[in-house]
């Protein structure tokens, strides 16, 4: 069978299914494995481009596993996961310990410790009625449905707050304005609307202060790179620098793919894990099926810049955020198709850590705001919140931050679509402010096509690395039962 995209996804599908028994050939434009998780250096600085957050490690120990011959994979868990800061210098440190969590939140935000051990006891239960249903199965077959854990989750579905928004549900249950910002921000794990997405987001943080946050002590590539090990030595084929050009089909019915240099190769089975828009438009010239899919609301996009930075923070850990005063204007402004002009900014400095990614004495910044999906738009983004972004930083940190960056480099949607072939640069794909949008999100067995599949961040059940990993255990589970 063939594997179009070598993303973190494709490389969790062909592991499984090599290990299933299964001949796997995955096929991929770029030169190396890894999607989004690129990486870039200059001067001595070496950035993580993609994701910068890494949770459940379990899961991918899960796949290292296979076969009983374990690849070395270290990481480290955070004692602090993010600090937080607000315009007014109110500065929060969100501490692993869950003791330690509730003594700052009492701290900062004058909040007793119960109200925020209700509320993570809370996200914990709505995680264990719905995560093994809505992450780690496929939501379109029947038997997902009448099994003895969805009935059991039938009667406690008035528990995960389906019909509240994010923010409504944060609002009523934790009361500190600023409590309420910090955690109405987990809505942007997925590039999602804390105004309008459902409450049983509420679970997200339960990820975070359960599972924990870690970080690889090789960096965030070496996700990728571990899981391309493994699949060589499962016995998966890999063909880089190749550009399918469509999957063949036949009344219906995958038949396999066509590459860029004119060759075909014969396929019973083809996995995408291309975005679903350009695996419609581009691969399959379904327009039908494309008109219909882009007609869902896409998620946010991102403008990040790649610093640089002569200079040390002690006050600065790996992850940062720095708040706008008017969250809800800021969101209102990403659903109009524009950017706040006080943008809420999210600082991630992998040598805090990994000390290698930057010289002696200085840091590696990793600096992304939210941004609509509408890369045609961007042109002069780049210049204006650049400024914006310096000056608030520069004011936080009683710096000249200006002054300090001695190498640069940015992307936007533009780029982010050019390279991933994601519609507008949508990082998520689909946005989850619907209630329903799990459903609506493409399933990981197509229905119109038999013998086509599909996982990563634009499928069920959706972005980040370990959504992408749970998508293609789904797929890889869905091929097994379909066509041992």
């Amino acid at each position: 069978m063939a594997i179009i995209g070598a993303g973190v996804a494709g490389l969790s599908t062909a592991i499984r299914l090599s290990h299933a028994g299964f001949e796997v050939d995955v096929f991929e434009a770029a030169l190396s494995a890894g999607g989004k998780m690129r990486e870039l250096m200059i001067d001595g600085y070496r950035w993580d481009m993609g994701p910068s957050l890494f949770t459940m490690p379990h899961y991918i120990e899960e796949l290292l596993d296979l076969n009983e011959v374990y690849i070395d994979f270290e990481y480290q868990k955070l004692d602090e996961i993010c600090h937080y800061f607000w315009n007014d210098n109110t500065h929060f440190t969100a501490y692993a310990d869950r003791d330690a969590f509730e003594d700052e939140v009492l701290e900062v935000f004058g909040v007793d410790k119960t109200v925020i051990n209700k509320y993570l006891k809370q996200a914990e239960d709505k995680y264990q009625i719905s995560g093994g249903l809505f992450l780690e199965q496929s939501l379109h077959q029947i038997k997902t449905w009448i099994n003895t854990d969805a009935l059991k989750a039938y009667f406690k579905l008035h528990r995960l707050d389906i019909f509240k928004t994010l923010h409504e549900y944060n609002q009523s249950t934790l009361k500190h304005e600023k409590l309420v910002q910090l955690f109405d921000r987990y809505a942007t794990y997925n590039g999602s609307n804390p105004y309008r997405c459902s409450g049983i987001m509420s679970m997200i943080p339960h990820f975070e202060q359960y599972f924990g946050a870690y970080f690889p002590n090789k960096g965030m590539r070496s996700i990728p790179d571990v899981l391309y090990q493994k699949a060589l030595q499962l016995g998966v084929c890999f063909y880089f620098d190749t550009h399918v050009k469509t999957i063949t089909h036949q009344q219906g019915k995958v038949s396999g793919i066509a590459l860029q240099d004119g060759s075909t190769k014969n396929y019973d089975v083809v996995v995408s894990n291309a975005d679903v828009l350009s695996t419609y438009r581009k691969l399959l010239a379904d327009n039908k099926r494309y008109k219909r899919y882009q007609k869902q609301e896409r998620s946010t996009s991102g403008l990040i810049f790649y610093w640089g930075i002569d200079k040390q923070f002690d006050q600065l850990d790996v992850h940062n955020i720095f708040f706008a005063d008017d969250y809800q204007a800021e969101f209102q402004a990403l659903a109009e198709g524009s950017i706040y002009d006080d943008p809420t900014i999210y600082l991630h400095i992998s040598s805090k850590i990994k000390q290698d990614d930057a010289p002696l004495g200085c840091e590696n910044w990793f600096v992304m705001i939210n941004v609509p999906s509408n890369g045609y738009q961007a042109d002069n983004w780049a210049n204006k919140y650049r400024t914006i972004i310096i000056n608030k930083l520069s004011k936080q940190l009683h710096v000249d931050l200006s002054s300090m960056i001695k190498a640069e480099y940015h992307i936007d949607p533009l780029e982010i679509a050019t390279v991933t072939h994601a519609l507008d640069g949508a990082l998520y794909g689909s946005s989850s402010n619907s209630r329903y949008a799990a459903f609506f999100r493409q399933s990981n067995k197509s229905r119109e096509y038999k013998n086509l599949y599909f996982c990563g961040g634009s499928a069920h059940p959706g972005g980040g690395i370990p959504l992408c990993i749970l998508s293609g255990k789904i797929t890889s589970q869905l091929i097994d039962e379909h066509h041992s």
